[in-house]
């Protein structure tokens, strides 16, 4: 089974992913971007802000996807997969930047990986207020340096794009404690197994 975990920056991703490898450690985890060589490569580019085209930066993600999905996800489908981000994100931060309408990102996301997409999603839903104080406590890449509104928009892009691919979603609220996100997470997928 292959799951992943969506949520905007600090919602607390990174967090869940490292507690969910001593509770499954029989699974596969990896990222997107950076899951491979080549995807490290063009999340440092993306996140050093070095890129003047947006259009260029969704296109690398599309290839980082595509690399991803045959070197680490199709190879290991009979592994339990847990995925930090996924074609939801790269779909969500496309929407934003206007660069093509949602029915041609689903197209080039299902392109670039087979259609071989999660079976689950989890989205870490951040309220506004929780947002802001999370922001304040750290220094900011490019992506976060776009603003509250920005990445308010980018998480409500998330819960359309999930919806876009047909993944089955689970909206979590990110604001409660570390433990029950864990649990919530955890039951999941121990019943979906």
């Amino acid at each position: 089974m292959y799951v992943a975990l969506e949520g905007i920056d600090t919602a607390g991703k990174s967090t869940q992913i490292e507690l969910l490898k001593a509770l499954f450690s029989e699974a596969l985890f990896t990222k997107e971007p950076g899951g491979t060589p080549v995807g490290t490569q063009i999340r440092s580019m993306v996140l050093e802000g070095t890129l003047a085209s947006k259009r260029a930066e969704m296109l690398l993600f599309l290839a980082d996807r595509a690399e991803h999905t045959e070197r680490i996800i199709v190879p290991n489908g009979d592994k339990l997969i847990i995925s930090d981000r996924c074609a939801v994100s790269g779909i969500a931060y496309a929407m934003n930047q206007n660069i093509c309408d949602l029915d041609t990102l689903v197209s080039l996301n299902r392109l670039a990986t087979h259609d071989y997409l999660p079976q689950m999603i989890f989205i870490l839903q951040l309220p506004p207020e929780e947002l802001a104080v999370r922001l304040s406590q750290k220094e900011h890449d490019s992506i976060e340096s776009r603003g509250i509104d920005y990445l308010l928009t980018i998480q409500d892009a998330l819960i359309t794009a999930s919806a876009a691919l047909g993944i089955k979603t689970h909206v979590i609220d990110a604001s409660q404690s570390i433990d029950i996100i864990t649990q919530e997470i955890t039951s999941l997928i121990k019943g979906a197994l």
